[in-house]
């Protein structure tokens, strides 16, 4: 993270490409997050209901506690590094410091929020559903943001940074040959 907040960025191309890189690999993982929801739902209470309670339309059982369990340890762990990473790199960004707390902020909860949504319609209540399909939109649409918005920095940073700064110099320069001269 040193790489953002001293401007490495825009003298170290490889590591920005590098960066770059782990985003396109993140918007793979994004792209799959979604594909697997709508490969057993959709984005209707009943499909989640069906899905987590069972459906005898379908024969398919309830989700059990066990399952459920498995998928969360891993959820939990595995979404937390994501969210983690990205949050870290949106800070070091140039945009507002209310655009980076609420952008965050909406991914932790949302990440939360996405993973909950599936207990609460297995154990408590099937209009959870709602809620579910409700987290599982705002997780992509915050994570989208967070990738699109540190791939848009990351790619400003390759241009030179500003080009008032090397006119600047430029300026100088002939104002020190001219007083030379």
């Amino acid at each position: 993270m040193r790489y953002f907040v001293t401007g490495e960025q825009y003298r170290k191309s490889l590591l920005n490409t590098l960066v770059l890189m782990f985003l396109g690999y993140i918007a793979l993982l994004w792209l799959s997050n979604g594909l697997m929801y709508f490969h057993h739902m959709d984005l209707t209470a009943k499909s989640v209901t069906d899905y987590y309670l069972g459906s005898e339309e379908q024969f398919t059982q309830p989700r059990s506690y066990q399952g459920m369990l498995e998928v969360s340890h891993f959820h939990l762990f595995a979404m937390g590094m994501l969210v983690v990473t990205l949050t870290h790199l949106m800070l070091m960004t140039d945009f507002s410091i209310r655009l980076k707390i609420w952008l965050s902020s909406l991914t932790y909860l949302s990440a939360i929020a996405d993973e909950a949504g599936g207990w609460l319609v297995r154990f408590v209540h099937p209009l959870f559903a709602y809620f579910k399909i409700g987290a599982f939109l705002l997780l992509e649409f915050s994570l989208a943001a967070l990738l699109v918005a540190v791939t848009l920095s990351l790619i400003r940073a390759r241009k030179p940074p500003n080009q008032t700064i090397h006119h600047s110099k430029i300026k100088i320069h002939k104002k020190i040959k001219n007083h030379h001269e």
